[in-house]
């Protein structure tokens, strides 16, 4: 979650959009309920660790020391999260097919279409001018939250304390993961503290990602913009602004309009080297020559992509991996989640509802 507000705005305008982060009445009650079951958490006011952390932002962020501490203080420990960020067992089998089937769904796809044909003027809208075809931005936000339907029950402050202060050691990139998530403390405290709201009511997921497209608080302050030209910037409430902060979002990602994300793809099995095509993961590295000469096959479209590409495997289990050829915007979509999985689930969602949308 990051800041950006709409450049048709008025500079002091602008800056009360991005200030303005509302939470819709549901979400209050919600948030109320969360509140009271994170009563028996420790609050973070009893740590010094939380305070030295609260009196450092204050300091760097030039913001009211007393308002930082007291905010922090407040926070309390979800005991059941930092679990929740510890990988999976080695070795566990990765499989599309249940991946997918997680995702694309009757229920998801009705919602899609729903969410399409109401919101189809602003999507339009994005499309044209930020290049994001609508069926991403669909894809996104069905997959995050089922078009608002799921967009978490736990206090921000308190998962972001729990994972800034009590991040699970025997995470194999704990220092790292931990360094992230005090970062989206500070960012998220620099934009409540210029705000009237509450900063113990916004509501997000275990991780603290909030709204319908469930930004992160840096990726907010950065990309969120307020394009229903309301004069605030409302992740929660307004899909105009979900939909132009998506697509926002995508094009600082370097999003290019009118590219493929995928390519069809083959082998020639006599001239196959897969730890060559594998090598670089997701990352796009390959001309399409490089490609084929290490024994990809490519057919139409894709053999004249200017573009570099990427061999993107997905594991079905005991069946045999699925393969696609990777663009730089399959890449882009992976900036949201870093997953190939969840960048496949983007567009097959997206597929499916636009697809759906036709019929």
């Amino acid at each position: 979650m990051r800041r950006l507000l709409s450049h048709a705005l008025p500079a002091a305008v602008a800056l009360m959009a991005f200030c303005a982060y509302p939470i819709g009445a549901s979400a209050q009650k919600a948030s109320e309920k969360r509140a009271t079951a994170a009563r028996g958490g420790v609050p973070y006011a009893t740590r010094d660790d939380a305070m030295r952390f609260a009196d450092d932002v204050a300091s760097r962020r030039n913001l009211d020391r007393d308002w930082v501490r007291a905010t922090i203080g407040g926070a309390r420990l979800l005991s059941n999260v930092p679990r929740l960020m510890l990988p999976g067992p080695k070795g566990s089998p990765k499989n599309w097919n249940v991946y997918r089937s997680r995702f694309i769904d009757p229920v998801r796809i009705a919602a899609g279409v729903r969410f399409w044909r109401a919101n189809a003027d602003t999507l339009a809208r994005a499309e044209a001018e930020f290049g994001v075809p609508a069926e991403i931005v669909v894809g996104i936000i069905g997959v995050e939250t089922i078009y608002g339907r799921n967009m978490g029950s736990f206090r921000v402050i308190d998962a972001l304390a729990t994972l800034s202060f009590d991040f699970p050691q025997e995470h194999p990139r704990a220092a790292e993961r931990r360094a992230f998530f005090r970062g989206e403390l500070e960012s998220f405290l620099s934009t409540e503290s210029r705000t009237a709201e509450d900063p113990m009511v916004p509501l997000g997921s275990y991780a603290g990602a909030m709204g319908m497209p469930q930004f992160m608080p840096s990726s907010i302050a950065k990309y969120a913009i307020d394009y229903d030209g309301d004069g605030k910037v409302d992740l929660v409430n307004s899909p105009a602004d979900v939909i132009g902060s998506v697509a926002n979002y995508f094009k600082g990602f370097g999003w290019q309009p009118g590219m493929p994300s995928i390519f069809p793809v083959r082998f020639d099995t006599a001239r196959l080297n897969m730890p060559v095509l594998m090598a670089p993961d997701i990352l796009p590295s390959f001309s399409a020559d490089s490609f084929v000469a290490a024994g990809a096959v490519l057919e139409g479209e894709a053999l004249k992509y200017p573009g570099l590409l990427a061999l993107i495997e997905l594991q079905n289990g005991p069946d045999a991996p699925i393969y696609v050829a990777g663009t730089r915007n399959f890449y882009v979509i992976t900036r949201y989640n870093w997953s190939s999985y969840y960048a496949m689930s983007v567009l097959d969602l997206g597929h499916e509802v636009k697809a759906a949308m036709e019929q």
